[in-house]
């Protein structure tokens, strides 16, 4: 908010002068003259921020994304029940955490949010996340969602029970989907050589559109409730996939970082990782803090993105390396002079014409999952970043995913 100020201190002392010429009440008119001179403040009071950029700021979340919670799991997708409690207490003193499910209708609805909202989510049911996260979310006060394999609770010793999922559920816990059975949504889409096919694609869609649709039909048996949320195990998902979840009803989160907005694929949210190598509270606080950047367009398209076929990235010709990727940006609040992309933690070419950023990957990606991350300071949020990742998905020769 900038304020206008059309008056000085020698245009207020001639005002007063030209009060001491009046006949009557002079602190009437003092009182007048006060109002007039400082009408400035509201009258004139502009706020900079354009009506683009106001609802891209007001309609703004960041989700976090934890597995487990203990000191005796894998590392990579840990959290130890300290350091959690650490993360929560910073949000209960700088943030508002909402559910997942206001924040999600908010910014479909285009209604404000508080712009230090958060959203804190799980995925897969594991025991302790009951054990040692549930007791520090009810003492915050805080909302949040497990995403659920159905077919493990209750038959996997690490996962919870049903008994205790409905508990939970009526504590206020969120349950939602996260397939059947954890699968590599993308594994056995194409064949062994790596191309395409038609007739497997269809099946491979079928195939695991059904694996969702079973694992949604079993929560809503459980607990009375079908959110139609799903979270892609391991992140993995083709824009096919997605467009299926839409045609369906659904709204499906990755595993790709950034914050959420009116901007967003609401098939792909990005979520921030929280656990692992992502546990660093300071630099956590930069992402808890991070705007959706407004991509109107990418070059990077097709019915099969993210996923990139290995053909693609072999041989010695300019094939083996993806074309560059341009992004159309939205707005003015976007220092886009000082963005920067990132691919495997070191800085990838980046170029700006205009509002387009146009960033060039002269690897091969690796099998597996990886992603490029590209930010940019606000004009108006000091300290503010906007924040955008594009993730890449290869299968190996045999077109499977890798743990």
């Amino acid at each position: 908010m900038k304020f206008i100020m059309p008056f000085n201190i020698i245009s207020w002392i001639k005002c007063d002068a030209a009060l001491a010429q009046m006949k009557g009440n002079r602190q009437r008119w003092l009182a007048l003259c006060s109002l007039i001179c400082f009408s400035g403040y509201s009258l004139a009071a502009t706020d900079t921020t354009t009506q683009p950029t106001r609802e891209i700021l007001t309609q703004n979340g960041v989700i976090l994304l934890y597995h487990h919670v203990s000191d005796n799991t894998p590392k990579s997708t840990s959290i130890s029940p300290d350091m959690f409690k650490q993360h929560m207490t910073y949000l209960k003193q700088h943030h508002a955490v909402l559910p997942l499910a206001k924040v999600v209708n908010a910014i479909q609805d285009k209604t404000p949010l508080p712009s230090n909202t958060v959203v804190v989510t799980f995925d897969d049911g594991y025991e302790n996340i009951l054990k040692n996260a549930h007791p520090i979310m009810v003492d915050m006060g805080f909302p949040y969602t497990i995403f659920i394999n159905p077919g493990e609770i209750g038959s996997n010793r690490s996962q919870l029970t049903w008994e205790q999922v409905k508990a939970m559920h009526n504590d206020g816990v969120t349950f939602a989907n996260h397939t059947l059975d954890h699968l590599h949504m993308l594994d056995g889409r194409t064949s062994n050589n790596g191309a395409d096919s038609e007739t497997s694609d269809e099946a491979w869609l079928e195939r695991v559109w059904q694996n969702v649709a079973d694992a949604e039909a079993i929560i809503d048996s459980k607990i009375g409730e079908s959110l139609k949320y799903l979270a892609y195990p391991f992140g993995e998902f083709n824009q096919k996939l997605a467009d299926k979840l839409a045609q369906e009803g659904y709204i499906a989160f990755g595993q790709h970082s950034g914050a959420i907005g009116p901007h967003s694929h609401f098939q792909a949210l990005p979520r921030f990782p929280a656990a692992g190598p992502y546990a660093n509270l300071k630099t956590l606080k930069t992402k808890l803090n991070s705007i959706a950047m407004p991509v109107l367009s990418t070059s990077f398209e097709g019915e099969h993105i993210p996923e990139v076929n290995r053909d693609r990235l072999q041989g010695s010709s300019d094939d083996s390396i993806l074309p560059s990727i341009t992004l159309t940006i939205k707005g003015d609040d976007v220092r886009l002079s000082q963005v920067n992309c990132f691919f495997s933690g070191s800085p990838v070419e980046t170029s700006v014409e205009g509002n387009a950023i146009t960033f060039s990957i002269t690897q091969v990606l690796p099998v597996g999952r990886s992603r490029v991350n590209c930010t940019a300071p606000s004009n108006s949020q000091s300290g503010r970043y906007y924040w955008y990742s594009q993730p890449f998905f290869v299968a190996d020769k045999n077109g499977n995913y890798p743990d």
